[in-house]
């Protein structure tokens, strides 16, 4: 009887998305009457594997152990993945829309001081040539009248600027949009490291809405109160602490049992904290109300002396120089106090400040949080160690001397002179 030699190379399994291939090679003489046969476009059937050596119920274990379980994985991935790619779409038109709108509020700025100067000069010019009329009481009443419209003018448009404080507006789409670059480039990251999971997708959805409610777009009924009664630090970050161990997990299999945290590290840890809170955190508060008490006397003095200049000019008399006096001094002194207002940009300061204290604010918690935590369930300590030296502009040798320094003085019972942060 001829010799049947068949060689067969099988592949992973018969998944779908993986499709594999079985190669078979027989070799029998031209004459040999075959048993069976095989449709020209039909697959092999069970009977057909049995005959085979019987590789059948090894073939059809492989394909549904693993084709199911690589659905079931890909599945979950995909599901995850695809909500980041979303967020990231949203995200990145978040940027797109804080970078015009904070361009727009910015010419506001420009476009409304320079108007509103003009304004405010044109109207004392014409004052002051009111007064040097000697006789005829038409060009006199024309030119008060003018004066004094266009003083009300400058009035009426100074109080909305300085409600709104466009340089300030402007700053903080700046800061929105970039952290809304922040988040962008953590989704990016995530997608990249691959395996995304839900609390990942959780995390990120937490940090966009709380990013727009703390800048938000639109002027009315949501717009940041520009003046406070006390300065307040920024808050853009989630009020809860994301408790996904996802990382930490890996992280730990990698850097050992302790997840690299020792009580030296804490208590270096522990020390930086006590800068930050005694010298920057106290600086940045004290710095900011100071910003933000001038930023209030120059909003009440600008439209209060356009407004005396207009009674000023209202008053402009062949009789009394008083009235011009007042009219021209008022505008000018106006004019001087609405440049050094918006054209230095002290909002644009005032919120500066409040973003500096917000990032000092969200160091400290996440800190305070990390430290409460269980050792094993931190993110490892080298890592966050390398993070908080960057943060605060420093290397690592650099850290530590700080926090070296920071002992000392608590031992010695002395406040050091060194800020923690060297980036602002």
């Amino acid at each position: 009887m001829a010799s049947l030699q068949i060689s067969s190379l099988l592949s992973n399994t018969f998944c779908s998305t993986s499709p594999s291939r079985i190669k078979s090679s027989i070799h029998i003489p031209e004459k040999l009457p075959i048993p069976f046969s095989i449709a020209p476009n039909s697959k092999p059937s069970r009977k057909l594997f049995e005959e085979l050596n019987g590789f059948s119920h090894t073939i059809q274990i492989l394909q549904d152990n693993s084709c199911s379980s690589s659905n079931n994985n890909n599945n979950i991935t995909s599901k995850a993945t695809i909500q980041l790619y979303a967020i990231l779409e949203a995200v990145d038109d978040r940027v797109e829309m804080h970078h015009n709108i904070g361009e727009q509020r910015d010419n506001w700025n420009t476009l409304l001081l320079n108007s509103i100067n003009m304004l405010t000069l044109t109207a004392t010019a014409m004052a002051g040539v009111a007064a040097t009329i000697a006789t005829g009481d038409a060009p006199l009443l024309a030119l008060k009248l003018s004066s004094m419209l266009l003083f009300s003018a400058s009035t009426g448009m100074l109080m909305v600027m300085n409600k709104i404080q466009p340089s300030q507006l402007a700053e903080e789409q700046r800061n929105a949009r970039r952290l809304f670059k922040q988040i962008k480039s953590h989704i990016e990251t995530t997608l990249a490291i691959g395996n995304p999971t839900e609390e990942d997708v959780k995390d990120a959805m937490e940090k966009v809405l709380a990013l727009d409610k703390a800048y938000p777009l639109p002027l009315l009924g949501a717009m940041i109160e520009k003046f406070p009664k006390k300065f307040e630090p920024a808050v853009w970050w989630p009020s809860k602490r994301n408790n996904s161990k996802y990382h930490e997990t890996n992280q730990q299999q990698q850097h050992g049992k302790n997840n690299g945290w020792n009580e030296g590290l804490e208590m270096e840890i522990r020390d930086v904290l006590k800068v930050v809170k005694e010298k920057d955190m106290k600086d940045y508060e004290r710095l900011g109300n100071l910003v933000l008490k001038i930023n209030k006397s120059l909003a009440i003095a600008g439209p209060l002396l356009t407004g005396v200049a207009a009674v000023g000019s209202a008053c402009l008399s062949q009789d009394s120089s008083w009235g011009a006096i007042v009219s021209v001094l008022g505008g000018a002194l106006a004019t001087a106090v609405n440049a050094f207002e918006h054209g230095g940009q002290v909002g644009m300061v005032s919120e500066m400040y409040r973003n500096c204290g917000g990032f000092f604010q969200m160091l400290e918690n996440s800190i305070q949080e990390t430290m409460e935590e269980d050792e094993e369930q931190r993110e490892n300590g080298e890592l966050f160690e390398m993070k908080l030296a960057l943060k605060l502009g420093r290397s690592l040798s650099q850290l530590r001397d700080l926090a070296r320094k920071s002992a000392y003085s608590r031992v010695e019972g002395i406040t050091t002179d060194e800020f923690a942060s060297k980036l602002f």
